[in-house]
């Protein structure tokens, strides 16, 4: 396993690509502003705020806690959903 970077080496190593995918979902907002048609009371929608607002919070487990938003609840009987 490799060795933990440290703060200041892991922002020299992805900082170009952490500004890119920043500007990549300003991006994609901004063409849903454009588009028009209101879709503000899309459950999608506010879950990108959501995850938005966790990355702003800060603290550890922000990809955790943006993965749970996008994800599906967990079903004890999920093997016998997929049989159906």
């Amino acid at each position: 396993m490799p060795a933990r970077l440290n703060a200041e080496k892991a922002l020299e190593r992805h900082f170009l690509e952490t500004r890119c995918k920043i500007i990549e979902i300003a991006a994609n907002l901004d063409r849903i502003d454009r588009g028009g048609g209101g879709v503000d009371s899309d459950p999608r929608v506010a879950r990108i705020h959501a995850a938005i607002k966790t990355l702003l919070d800060g603290g550890p487990g922000r990809a955790e806690r943006c993965q749970m938003l996008f994800s599906l609840p967990y079903e004890a009987d999920w093997q016998q959903a997929v049989k159906r």
